[in-house]
Parts: structure tokens; C-alpha cells; sequence
């Protein structure tokens, strides 16, 4: 099977650079696959988990907000942070969403706005983290 080239970036540096079967990110629009010699794209990334497969072998990243380019078979990811699936504390993660979910509750009684945007953040987060640690276990 052809195979196309993947890159995660993050602030701290490069987490992926290999060359993989097919790869799978949520974007903005909706969630999008890539495989080898894929057409030119742009897109910008959500909160959510990039999935990667090569041989067979499925790998699972947590990744946050950022931009992907596809071209001359390789798509690139720069991202604010990416997590492996393994990586994740998923007890930090369940309290992290507990802690969201509450703040979110109590933002929506006040009117700030920043509170409330802050909030869903973090409980997307919190729940991106928790779904990449599920499809790592499978």
C-alpha cells in the first residue's frame, strides 16, 4: 500500500514524522481522512483525536486547535499540543472534566463570557483526552 508522510508539530517540537497508511483529523468542517497521494488541502483543526494507521497498527493522538497542509504526499499538522493516547492520566482528565463541567455550569448564571469560552475549552479538552485513551485501549 502507498503511503503518505505524516508530521505532527507542536510548539515544543515535532511528536510524529513518519510515513503512514492513511490518517484521520478533526477538522473544523468535520473530520477528514488522508491517504497517499492526496490532492492539495488546507484546513484548520479542532480539539479532538488524529488517528494514524501503519501496518495494520492504529496509533491515537489528543491533539488541540491548529492548522494542516496536504501536499506532494505529505500532510503536516501544527498544532497546540499533542498527546498520545498511552500518555494520558485518564484520572486527571475525568477531573479535569468534572472541574469543567462545573465551571461551565456556573458560567452560564454569569454573563462573562470569557468564563463560559474558557469553560467549554476545557471540558473539550477533557473529553478529547478521555476518547483518545478508549480508542488507544481497544
Amino acid at each position: 500500500m502507498a503511503q503518505i508522510h505524516l508530521e505532527v508539530v507542536t510548539p515544543n517540537g515535532a511528536v510524529v514524522s513518519e510515513e503512514v497508511d492513511i490518517v484521520t483529523a478533526p477538522g473544523v468542517g468535520g473530520e477528514f481522512g488522508v491517504l497517499a497521494n492526496h490532492a492539495p488541502f488546507l484546513s484548520t483543526i479542532k480539539t479532538g483525536t488524529l488517528s494514524f494507521r501503519k501496518d495494520r497498527v492504529a496509533k491515537f493522538l489528543m491533539v488541540t486547535g491548529g492548522f494542516t497542509e496536504v501536499s506532494n504526499n505529505k500532510v503536516t499538522f501544527l498544532v497546540e499540543s499533542a498527546e498520545y493516547g498511552q500518555d494520558i492520566d485518564v484520572e486527571r482528565a475525568l477531573r479535569a472534566k468534572e472541574r469543567a463541567e462545573k465551571r461551565l455550569a456556573q458560567a452560564q448564571q454569569a454573563t462573562e463570557k470569557i468564563s463560559r469560552a474558557r469553560a467549554e475549552a476545557s471540558l473539550q479538552r477533557a473529553l478529547a483526552r478521555i476518547h483518545t485513551v478508549e480508542l488507544s485501549r481497544r
